[in-house]
């Protein structure tokens, strides 16, 4: 039985489906962290866990490994750093084709379409859990949290982790010293304009920077505005989905950047989160980008800073509507132990703790992924004391509709490539930007046609 990893250009993993795990017990209660500490007699059963985590968020994930391993002594949980998103997944499909695949990969959101068809490759988390004799309800989860990870059938096939989404981050200090309401941040892209020349009046040299620009200005973008970047809802519907994000309305918001960049008002400082570090050396004073930047931005910037919702248009109907998820889950590899599969049900229990998802969440800025975690963490006065905490959360709780669920689409590592090129001739003043998108809708579409049909039946 063969399967494809298409977006990665891997084929034939031919490795067997895993075996059914037992019952265990209910759930990761003090009573069974207990029976499971007085079996020392055992060995330690090791989990490999892959991740792409650096800097604070690193040692986030190292702590969570550790407290957890603290706990009981039967299992021993091995994170490894394995380089950013993409390099993890590559060393992830090679791995599983020499029969040596970690036990649990971390995958960016963009990775999730592959995943779900490499049906072999994974363990659904739901089974994982439910062998394991946990008890696992999907409910518990923030619906636009776990919807995105979860199959048509209903069955979860992940399990979310470090959630994110797209919010507004400025200097507040920068803004005092520009004239601007240091407590009052711009709520639209005009709003954005007339506040980066005020900062570039004052002697700001970097007024706005952008990270993951395809996250947020096209993606994001899209579902804030309530208008598809593919269609079948944004991939949502099925793998026949096709690009269409060179709409009148995203040809109008990459020409407004492009007539930033040309005047000094947005800066573009590399792709994925290189530009976060000029935001937190205080060098560009504005940027969008993930959620998962607080933990940096509390612990290192020197100055005050101030968390917003994106910005819109205001004469588009609809907008805002909400943002999308960023961040990553957390994939089952197949082919293990059943003792395996229980370590790793153990640990995804602790990790959706009510107690252990707040704290990840006040630590780090990604989203708590149980809706328990995001009351206790608002009963706590988290919010009220960090103030512009509970946006991300807030931005993505709000309805969904059709055009705004969410981006699932085949290949989109390569697309988010294409992103990239495209754009970053904008900036340079090699394309116009209606030239740049539509080449974007070609080359992405050819990818999808090539993802659907390797991926058919």
């Amino acid at each position: 039985m063969n399967i494809k990893f298409t977006a990665l250009g891997f084929t034939g993993f031919g490795r067997k489906a895993p075996q059914s795990v037992k019952a265990c017990s209910l759930t990761l209660s003090l009573a069974t962290v207990a029976a499971i500490a007085t079996s020392g007699a055992q060995a330690q059963t090791e989990i490999q866990f892959w991740h792409s985590m650096t800097a604070v968020n690193g040692e986030w994930v190292n702590d969570l490994a550790k407290e957890f391993n603290a706990k009981q002594n039967k299992v021993k949980i091995m994170p490894v750093f394995k380089g950013n998103y993409d390099e993890s997944m590559t060393a992830a499909v090679a791995a599983f084709r020499a029969g040596n695949a970690p036990h649990i990969l971390q995958v960016f959101e963009v990775g999730t379409a592959t995943m779900m068809a490499s049906k072999t490759a994974i363990v659904p988390v739901g089974q994982v859990m439910k062998d394991a004799g946990y008890k696992f309800d999907p409910s518990v989860y923030v619906p636009a949290v776990a919807g995105y990870y979860t199959a048509p059938s209903g069955q979860m096939l992940s399990f979310p982790f470090n959630s994110s989404t797209t919010v507004f981050y400025y200097n507040k200090d920068a803004f005092k010293a520009a004239g601007l309401d240091p407590e009052k941040a711009p709520t639209t892209w005009p709003e954005v304009a007339l506040a980066a020349a005020k900062l570039k009046a004052s002697g700001h040299k970097c007024p706005l920077t952008l990270a993951w620009q395809g996250w947020t200005q096209l993606e994001s973008f899209s579902t804030w505005h309530n208008v598809e970047m593919a269609t079948k809802g944004n991939g949502l519907g099925g793998m026949d989905a096709r690009l269409v994000l060179n709409s009148p309305l995203h040809v109008r918001h990459i020409e407004n950047l492009s007539n930033m960049a040309k005047q000094g008002l947005f800066v573009y400082k590399g792709r994925t989160n290189t530009s976060e570090a000029s935001y937190i050396s205080g060098e560009c004073a504005m940027t969008s980008t993930s959620t998962g930047f607080y933990g940096n931005v509390a612990k290192n910037a020197k100055f005050a800073y101030g968390i917003a919702t994106l910005p819109y248009y205001p004469d588009v109907p609809g907008a805002p509507q909400n943002t999308v998820i960023g961040g990553a889950s957390l994939w089952v590899m197949a082919g293990k132990k059943p003792d395996d599969y229980k370590g790793v049900a153990a640990f995804f229990d602790y990790l959706s703790g009510t107690e252990v998802q707040a704290a990840s969440h006040k630590r780090t800025g990604y989203l708590p992924i149980t809706t328990a975690a995001f009351k206790a963490t608002e009963d706590s006065g988290f919010y009220k004391q960090n103030p512009g905490t509970d946006i991300g959360v807030n931005q993505m709780i709000r309805k969904t509709t059709a055009k705004s669920r969410g981006i699932r689409l085949g290949n989109y590592v390569q697309i988010r490539t294409i992103e990239d090129e495209e754009l970053e001739q904008v900036w340079a003043g090699k394309k116009s930007p209606k030239d740049a998108l539509d080449s974007i809708v070609k080359r992405g579409n050819e990818l999808l046609e090539r993802f659907q049909k390797a991926n058919k039946g």
